[in-house]
């Protein structure tokens, strides 16, 4: 994907120059230089010198904004115009002041359109980058993207260093950033998120929610598919799942308030709560290394009890079991019996509970 963006930006590069910064375009009126020595190249020159860019673009619903950057933060936000409206604000760092020209040069931002989508690249070449680092011994110019799109758009997002921010949206999100946070509102679509480290939120989604962290909490609101969170460090919690879900966490509790299907989480150090509300198709899983399970049923969901606490602490159970029951373990049948219900602390207590 990343390459048909670099595709996409190449073939587009030289449009956005014929316009000053703060001009706006539509797409026929872009136009490419026919040598470096036109007015068009003279202008390119003078708009990656800018502090600040914009761009405007009439597009239909329906289509892409990808941003591509090495770092900065992004932002998204919509509107209900058929136009995204781009805004890049580089700022120079107070003590680097001396070079800011060549710095904005250095960093070059294209901005281009193919049909319905649009295409952000902020890129320094590899010369450049290992220039600074030998110079300036860290990145000596700050970027952020602002950019307004329609309500129903879809977003492909990457930064090598920044926070990525996505308000309400009618569309299809994937998002990555190599150290940040992620924050999206009220998704109408699926949501794909990576970050390396920080934390991550997501108020909700009509489809699915797919997000991952190195380092960091999760939070989910209500999806009305499958959820699937992992952190390396850090608690997760989600509100509503409307299928299964998969939840791993290397340090931290999880609290799952509502799933209407399978579901399989684990941590490392915490408690983990979940309450189950519909019959689950699958075997159900959560364990934990440093803390309780507490697992709350709906009064008539059948399932087959293996719970076991390895650290002396107790299990219990507000339903009949219909097999052994001893004060660290129980294994039986509940309501006849279904999917596994597979139970497990190495230093805590068990709790099934009746909703």
């Amino acid at each position: 994907m990343r390459q048909m963006i670099f595709v996409a930006a190449a073939l587009a590069a030289l449009a956005p120059s014929t316009f000053a910064p703060g001009a706006t375009a539509s797409p026929g009126a872009l136009a490419s230089p026919e040598a470096t020595g036109s007015p068009a190249a003279t202008a390119t020159a003078a708009l990656q010198s800018e502090a600040t860019i914009q761009r405007g673009f009439d597009v239909a619903t329906g289509g892409t904004l990808r941003v591509d950057a090495d770092f900065g933060s992004i932002e998204v936000t919509t509107s209900d115009a058929n136009r995204v409206e781009v805004t890049v604000s580089r700022e120079v760092r107070d003590r680097y002041r001396d070079d800011e020209q060549q710095i904005l040069a250095e960093l070059p931002v294209d901005v281009s359109q193919s049909g319905n989508d649009v295409v952000v690249v902020a890129e320094a070449s590899e010369d450049v980058r290992e220039r600074w680092r030998d110079e300036y011994r860290n990145t000596p110019v700050q970027i952020r993207f602002a950019i307004r799109v329609p309500r129903a758009y879809n977003v492909d997002l990457e930064t090598a260093g920044g926070s990525i921010e996505v308000s309400d949206l009618e569309g299809e999100v994937r998002s990555s950033t190599a150290g940040g946070s992620l924050r999206f509102g009220n998704i109408e679509g699926s949501v794909w998120a990576r970050t390396a480290g920080g934390n991550i939120v997501l108020e909700g989604s009509s489809g699915t929610a797919d997000v991952r962290t190195s380092g960091g909490s999760i939070t989910i609101g209500a999806v009305d598919g499958t959820v699937d969170a992992e952190t390396s460090g850090g608690s997760i919690r989600i509100d509503r799942a409307g299928a299964d879900v998969r939840a791993q966490t290397s340090g931290g509790g999880i609290e799952v308030e509502e799933v209407r299907g399978a579901i399989d989480a684990s941590t490392a150090g915490g408690t983990v709560r979940a309450t189950i509300t519909e019959q689950p198709a699958r075997d159900c899983r959560l364990s934990t290394s440093g803390g309780s399970v507490i697992v709350t049923l709906a009064a008539g969901i059948a399932v087959n009890l293996d719970a076991s606490s390895g650290g002396g602490g107790s299990v219990s159970s507000d339903f009949e079991i219909d097999g052994r029951v001893r004060r660290t373990s129980i294994e039986g049948a509940i309501n006849g019996g279904g999917p596994q219900l597979h139970l497990r602390t190495s230093g805590g207590s068990i709790r099934i509970r009746q909703r």
